[in-house]
């Protein structure tokens, strides 16, 4: 059985977040979700934070510390998207993406390193996407955030595997959320068809890899990235 921990999921309001809150809370660990509104599900402490001010996240880890004791599980799951094609993409769409994804997952997981070296334990979890080694038409900013994640944990593997933390990736495909319902039915149908397992993943499916990847039976996984899309991303 793996000692109950102190997590962190952030934008644990909704979603995938949401569902690897859940998860958490019902393996027994002690759960604290960041969310710019809403809040986390039952048994979690919600904290308010922006993923692009070091400050507002400085002041959400102190809080959860406080209640909670010190935050040995980090998972930055907090996202945006601003699709459009390239040649419509302005620079906010793009560096607004790309510092909320990309930024907000170096702000928070910096500010959690600190305990976590003192603690020689830590997990660091960061949620990126199939479309970031697939590539996806009019998510240029979007898939360029969620495969920068990949560098950012190998070169964290690096600084601080001998540390006791690990720096993992677990890559979504087509999850079963908000976002997916609200997709004309043929669009959808379509997507079915690209995936081997024929069907959309549910949320409780990631939560249950991220789970695992915070667990004590994977101490000696990192670095490395876990699909969880129905083999549409093979060879990634």
């Amino acid at each position: 059985m793996t000692q109950q921990r102190t997590v962190v999921v952030t934008g644990g309001n909704r979603g995938i977040g949401r569902a690897i809150a859940e998860e958490f809370v019902a393996l027994g660990h002690r759960v604290a979700v960041t969310a710019r509104s809403g809040g986390g599900p039952e048994g979690t402490l919600t904290v308010r934070a922006e993923m692009t001010d070091a400050a507002s996240i400085d002041a959400a880890f102190a809080e959860i510390e406080a209640a909670l004791g010190p935050v040995e599980v980090v998972v930055a799951n907090a996202g945006i998207t601003r699709d459009t094609l390239l040649l419509r993409m302005s620079e906010e769409d793009f560096t607004d993406v790309v510092d909320t994804n990309l930024g907000g997952a170096f702000r928070v997981v910096k500010r959690a390193s600190k305990g976590m070296l003192k603690a020689r334990f830590g997990r660091v979890v960061l949620i990126s996407s199939v479309v970031g080694l697939y590539g996806s038409a009019g998510q240029i900013n979007y898939s360029a955030s969620k495969s920068a994640l990949v560098g950012f944990a190998r070169s964290l593997t690096r600084e601080l595997g001998a540390r006791g933390i690990t720096a993992n990736v677990v890559a979504p495909g087509f999850i079963e959320t908000d976002m997916t319902a609200a997709l004309p039915e043929e669009q959808q149908a379509e997507y079915k068809r690209a995936i081997p397992a024929a069907r959309y993943g549910s949320a409780a499916e990631v939560a249950k890899a991220v789970t695992w990847l915070a667990s004590d039976d994977a101490a000696y996984i990192s670095g490395a990235v876990i699909p969880v899309d129905g083999g549409l991303g093979m060879g990634h």
